[in-house]
């Protein structure tokens, strides 16, 4: 067994603790040359397991520079990792220095860390870049023998992974001693993952490491006594529930999967808060300030309840925290695994979670996930080749530190996973789009960024473009933002005041910018926990007043939507599929399965059910996939082009996670009962071919990807020094590009990433084409006189009004109950509400 020094074996000691055998085992991996990749659940110690070799190592052999980095997928939680080994670090008395580098980072600290850096720097992917295209890099990384991967399932499988694994693959070169440990809770394919890691670090294998579990979660589903919504995500029937939780736990996390449901549900726990109850609101578009205010007062434990969004998904050590609750449908086995792992924090006490399902449907999709983390089961994504507009970002970086040899750059990059396969024509190509923006676009001088010197290297063709690359550097990209604050009223009339509070006032946070242009002065609308009055935009500045209103609109925000994953959606076919998975459910809900088993059928795990009825003076198709709203918008994108090729004369659909309805001029039931529509041809998966590139070829949605790849690949620039551009200006820049290339040269490397985009992220076509296959001579269908009581949730969906509050609820609560009505006629019995 690898024996710990002194110093830190009498640290345990006094604690009253011994070493965990996988924290031992890290240490022994790095002590023999390995990387690590450690599996362990919440509450196990990985931090710690994580930073041991580096404690040990500065002990044994002290130093001055930078030793280890660690690298977050989130802000919060990179804080909350140097606060807790600042700790054991003060309590050795040892003189290592331990800091952090976020985008929240005062600017002098971070010029100075890249001259003086500490023992242990924790940052982000996007840090890492900005970092590395520094001349200094190499003097600054010289020294690095470790890095730390925190959460790395949260990162491999999107953009910021893609780039991550470059920026470690030039680490590597810049310091090849260095050794890579992974850390995380929840890996589907753990050997891809530490293939992951091992790759640009070779030639040592990567060690796979499995800690043992904890003590089984204590799980439930919300028992309410008040009437299940049919459709809808912001679960306010439960608020009364949920206020009497809270006020029956010490500290609880209330976790929800948009910055929209999280302002929703904390004013209405606010609007019923009767005892004051401190409770706190934490979501990515607050404010810096706000959300360091939250995270401190969680931390001392004066906070009873916290409504929160992902950005405190992973790791952050509240140890206080005995209830975690999941408001609407978690979307994710691994996902609510995470979530859970907030609540007691510690290998030996059982964390607890409540689920409260927002809708019938997510009843269903709530059971499944019940019984998917009993399971222990994993659905986390499996990582996938690397973007091409990732790497075009990343080969500036490198020419903006250094000038680049083209052998040595691709040797480098291809260490990388992502980018395993890249062809060297590949690497060319996205080398010539660099330098020149591509044969369309090589006669505009101000996209060649660079140019190739007599030696042979690559170097930047000005000095302006390294500046204008670290003000853009990142994959995230967001909606345009505008910036919040609060300011004096300035009279309005609607929307009654609390008056003058002072000129220039504090920074609320961020909105995106689409949700403020459909307001006008005097609007009111939930932020940051406040009820605000629109004053007016002044430049990148929306200026808000505290106002009061009794039905203030809650901002929407086009991120943050995560997709039915696979798994679980298998597992909901299932729990449909079975009578007997029924019992566990809600009264409610089996009386809605038991309603459609009489008036049509219910769909199995195997086939895909169709049902075709009339309704006022159209005619409906609704079929049941389970795929996700992705991969049904984009069925129903493709089986409306071939309806229209049938002379069906569809009108429109809706999709949800759950469910597609199309809507028709012609009767769809007497063409598929006579055999004129063939619904195996219908749904028939060559509909990904012509019909998918015809469909991209003429859809808008191209040219929003475009724009996204457009962005991280540097062609468009968002910032520039004391401006940024607005959404519109990005927006008619990008589309003129797009136009531009689609016709000039339709195979530029930026079109090429766009339509991969497309097929992977905003059309899921993947998943489509698995479910189309799965369904393959398997479509069955009903035909009824009328709705059918499973297609009333989807039906609630078509022409939603932009209602909020209160009102909204009641709407869908009018129009559930007379589609319902219309659904089961007068011949049937019920009680549904």
């Amino acid at each position: 067994m690898t024996a710990l020094s002194p110093t830190v074996a009498d640290w345990f000691a006094a604690k009253g603790w011994r070493a965990r055998p996988h924290q031992l085992a890290v240490l022994e991996a790095e002590r023999a040359g390995n990387s690590v990749l450690l599996i362990a659940p919440t509450g196990a110690g990985k931090t710690l397991a994580g930073f041991l070799p580096s404690i040990e190592d500065l002990i044994a052999n002290p130093m001055e520079g930078l030793h280890t980095l660690y690298i977050s997928p989130l802000k919060a939680l990179a804080v909350d990792v140097a606060r807790n080994l600042g700790d054991p670090v003060r309590e050795m008395g040892l003189k290592i220095k331990v800091e952090t580098r976020t985008g929240d980072t005062p600017a002098s600290r971070r010029q100075r860390q890249r001259f003086d850096p500490p023992h242990i720097l924790m940052t982000t992917p996007e840090q890492l870049a900005l970092l590395l295209s520094h001349p200094d890099s190499k003097r600054l990384f010289g020294s690095l023998r470790r890095i730390v991967l925190d959460e790395l399932h949260a990162l491999v499988t999107s953009k910021r992974g893609d780039l991550l694994s470059l920026g470690v693959a030039r680490l590597a070169r810049l310091s090849p001693q260095v050794k890579v440990t992974a850390l995380s809770a929840t890996v589907a394919q753990p050997e891809i993952l530490r293939d992951w890691i091992a790759a640009p670090v070779a030639p040592n294998p990567a060690v796979l490491l499995n800690a043992p579990g904890g003590a089984p979660p204590q799980l439930s589903i919300l028992a309410s006594e008040q009437i299940l919504p049919w459709a809808g995500h912001s679960a306010a029937y439960a608020v009364p529930d949920l206020y009497g939780t809270i006020k029956e736990h010490g500290t609880t996390l209330l976790f929800v999967n948009t910055r929209s449901q999280a302002e929703m549900l904390f004013q209405n726990l606010w609007a019923i808060n009767d005892e004051a109850l401190p409770i706190a609101l934490h979501h990515g578009s607050l404010s810096v300030e706000q959300r360091r205010k939250v995270e401190s007062a969680m931390v001392s434990g004066v906070l009873r309840a916290v409504v929160c969004t992902s950005t405190l998904d992973l790791g952050i050590d509240w140890g206080d925290v005995d209830l975690v609750v999941q408001v609407g449908a978690p979307k994710g086995a691994s996902r609510m695994l995470q979530r859970i792992g907030r609540a007691n924090h510690r290998l030996d006490d059982p964390s607890k979670a409540m689920f409260v399902p927002a809708n019938r449907f997510e009843v269903l999709e709530c059971e499944a996930a019940l019984e998917s983390v009993a399971e222990g089961a994993q659905d986390s994504e499996t990582p996938l080749p690397g973007g091409l507009d990732v790497l075009a970002q990343h080969i500036l970086g490198l020419a903006c530190a250094d000038p680049l040899d083209e052998d040595q750059t691709f040797a480098e990059i291809t260490s990388a996973w992502p980018y395993k396969d890249l062809t060297r024509e590949k690497f060319h190509r996205v080398l010539d789009f660099v330098s020149t923006g591509g044969y369309a676009l090589k006669a505009y001088e101000r996209f060649a960024k660079l140019r190739k010197t007599a030696d042979g290297l690559w170097r930047i063709a000005n000095p302006q473009i390294a500046q204008q690359y670290r003000l853009n550097v990142g994959t995230i990209v967001e909606e345009p933002m505008l910036k919040v604050r609060l300011v004096r009223a300035r009279g309005v009339r609607k929307g009654a005041t609390t008056g003058p509070i002072g000129r220039g006032g504090r920074m609320l946070g961020e909105i995106e910018e689409y949700f403020i242009d459909q307001l006008v002065r005097g609007d009111t609308f939930m932020f940051g926990g406040e009820i605000v009055a629109f004053e007016g935009v002044v430049e990148t500045e929306a200026y808000v007043s505290r106002s009061f209103s009794d039905n203030p609109k809650i901002p929407s925000y086009m991120g943050g939507k995560f997709p039915l994953s696979t798994f679980l959606a298998e597992k909901v076919r299932k729990i449909l599929a079975n009578p007997e998975a029924w019992r566990v459910l809600p009264d409610q809900v089996r009386e809605w399965l038991d309603l459609q088993n009489y008036a049509s059928v219910l769909p199995d795990s195997d086939s895909l059910l169709v049902e075709t009825f009339p309704r006022a003076d159209k005619h409906y198709m609704v079929c049941y996939p389970f795929e996700g709203r992705l991969a049904h918008q984009t069925l129903g994108m493709l089986l409306t082009r071939r309806l229209e090729r049938a002379r069906a004369q569809p009108l429109g659909f809706v999709a949800s996670d759950y469910a597609l309805a199309i809507w028709c001029a012609s009767d769809l039931g007497a063409l598929i009962a006579s055999n004129r529509l063939s619904l195996d041809q219908l749904f028939d998966e060559d509909m990904l071919g012509d019909d998918l590139e015809a469909w991209l070829d003429e859809s808008a949605l191209m040219k929003r990807t475009f724009r996204n790849c457009a962005i991280i690949s540097g062609l468009i620039e968002r910032r520039h020094p004391g401006k940024e551009k607005s959404g519109r200006q990005i927006t008619v820049s990008s589309d003129i590009i797009y136009d531009v290339l689609y016709q000039h040269e339709p195979d530029h490397i930026l079109i090429e990433a766009t339509r991969r985009d497309a097929a992977r992220g905003l059309l899921d076509i993947e998943r489509l084409g698995l479910a189309l296959r799965r369904i393959k001579q398997h479509v069955k269908h009903k035909r009824l006189d009328r709705i059918s009581p499973l297609a009333v949730p989807v039906l609630l969906d078509i022409g939603k009004e932009p209602i909020f509050g209160e009102a909204r609820e009641a709407v869908l609560r009018e129009a559930a109950e007379d589609l319902i009505a219309e659904a089961i006629g007068t011949d049937i019995p019920t009680n549904q509400g």
